[in-house]
């Protein structure tokens, strides 16, 4: 079982067929799919599953903080199951595939306190970006 079906039992969270296969197609790592290839998976498990039944499925895991809605360059938006460990991420700037990376070290450590302007910053998002082995053969 994928460590969000876990974390969502133990919520108690209502697991019908619908949202056990939404689960199950976000399962995995380096998971970033857009809601339209989530339908599109689990329609190949669940044919019957409605596009807006992904949706407002997709809507409760972020709600709940089980999954990270991603937007990247403007593109469509992504889901993350990894929501509950520390990454960031590494985009192919042509084919916008997205990786988790876990560099050394924190990133909040990097801004020095004079350019904090006062804040108390608890969060870094640092996204890396780059051509994956794929485009990157391309050229």
């Amino acid at each position: 079982m994928s460590d969000l079906l876990e974390r969502l039992r133990a919520r108690g969270w209502r697991m019908t067929s619908q949202r056990r296969v939404v689960a199950e197609v976000l399962a995995g790592e380096h998971v970033h799919l857009t809601a339209d290839e989530v339908h599109a998976r689990a329609v190949e498990r669940l044919p019957e599953i409605a596009r807006a039944t992904v949706y407002n499925t997709l809507g409760e895991l972020v709600a709940l903080g089980e999954v990270v809605e991603l937007s990247m360059d403007g593109r469509a938006k992504r889901y993350d199951p990894n929501a509950h460990h520390a990454h960031q991420h590494l985009v192919c700037s042509d084919c916008g595939i997205i990786r988790d990376v876990r560099p050394s070290g924190d990133p909040l450590a990097v801004l020095p306190p004079a350019e904090r302007f006062g804040f108390a910053v608890s969060k870094a998002d640092v996204v890396y970006r780059g051509l994956c082995p794929g485009c990157a053969r391309a050229r």
